[in-house]
């Protein structure tokens, strides 16, 4: 039987190998795969699991909210209408060019209108991109917060408002907006109830799913070491174990990070065409996002998205080796970890699974270190 780790063995675990950053590809016959790209070269050079030396010094700060996440988007009533009716989540308000919803009382998404070409994408070539994201902080003071990030090298650009929000804007080692907020901003107006009302029109009838957590943001980024780093040592966030691709955090109370990329031990990191760093120079990206709904039936929430006309592709993550010793995804009703990937109006990847809180490592439970011959 496979052994399931425990929260405090997985936090041990920051120098072994194998982890799941979700991404939509092939595996085997048909997978939406979610592991890392070093699952089965375990030990591999291109997937060396040496750690780094620290990007600096840690601050010593938790992270103990998701203030919000920004999109960009070619509709952002449509993408909100989409998201309301399917995931659960309310309109905070929406002034003509941006929507905010809250998602339950633990989160909140920003959709802001992009400038379009005349094919209808964004003017970064897509139609739908996660532009920014903002975490609460404990310790707050806002003079003691800008002197530790420049100590650290880094410019803090303040946005603050009149009702208590103070904040300061970051690039991370791609040059990613973060935002690190004193939880006076919508983690706090989110408290209260609101009664506003998007002028767009439901795209189908309400699931009556709600969405109680967040799985993991997948991060793609240039160098995924130096990226896990920076925000354990800024965001205090919790890496689980290096699998020489990737690297999935936690980040406090909130939910789960996949930060993924470039490897600097590989020998081709850095040349053109392979992941890291190349002459297009560094970037990063949120390429999908998992939420962790209720009530969860895995049958009937397939069900659900195709009965609105929506793609139910299963993601489990996880495999095991059949008869003749290939290697296949596991089944959705008996995997450790369940999800469907679906696409919103504004073609982003949503990923919908059945991990809350008290679950929450389920996908990594799922992908955890193993041999490239384990069974």
């Amino acid at each position: 039987m496979n052994r399931v780790l425990s929260r405090r063995q997985l936090l041990r675990m920051m120098s072994t190998a194998a982890i799941g950053a979700p991404v939509v590809g092939r595996f085997g016959a048909s997978m939406v795969a979610a592991q890392g790209r070093c699952m089965l070269t375990l030990g591999s050079p291109a997937c060396n699991t040496t750690a780094i030396p620290p990007v600096f010094e840690p601050t010593g700060w938790k992270t103990t909210a998701l203030d919000h996440l920004v999109f960009r988007v070619a509709d952002y009533q449509k993408e909100a209408a989409f998201y309301i009716a399917l995931m659960g989540w309310t309109l905070r308000s929406d002034d003509g060019a941006s929507a905010v919803l809250d998602i339950g009382d633990w989160g909140s998404v920003v959709f802001k209108n992009a400038e379009r070409s005349t094919d209808g994408e964004t003017s970064n070539g897509r139609r739908a991109t996660v532009e920014s994201f903002c975490f609460v902080i404990d310790k707050w003071s806002a003079r003691t917060v800008e002197q530790e990030l420049r100590k650290r090298g880094l410019t803090p650009v303040p946005e603050n408002d009149r009702n208590g929000f103070e904040s300061f804007h970051v690039k991370d080692p791609d040059g990613f907006d973060l935002q690190i907020s004193n939880g006076g901003g919508l983690a706090k107006v989110r408290r209260s109830a609101s009664t506003s009302r998007l002028a767009a029109p439901a795209p189908f009838d309400p699931t009556g799913w709600k969405t109680v957590w967040l799985d993991h943001l997948s991060f793609s980024v240039t160098n995924y070491k130096e990226s896990a780093s920076f925000y354990t040592n800024l965001l205090g966030w919790t890496p689980t174990y290096d699998e020489g691709s990737q690297n999935e955090c936690l980040i406090g109370d909130v939910g789960n990070i996949i930060i993924r990329g470039g490897n600097p031990f590989d020998a081709n990191f850095g040349k053109a065409g392979a992941r890291g760093s190349a002459a297009g120079g560094r970037s990063a990206r949120i390429d999908h996002i998992s939420f962790g709904i209720q009530p969860w039936d895995t049958d009937g929430v397939k069900a659900e998205l195709e009965k609105r006309g929506l793609r139910a592709q299963v993601d489990t993550s996880s495999r095991h080796r059949s008869p003749d010793g290939q290697w296949v995804p596991d089944d959705i009703h008996t995997a450790a970890f369940k999800s469907y990937h679906t696409q919103t109006p504004n073609g982003y990847n949503l990923q919908i699974s059945y991990v809350t809180h008290d679950n929450r490592l389920a996908l990594a439970n799922a992908v955890r270190p193993r041999s490239p011959d384990s069974k």
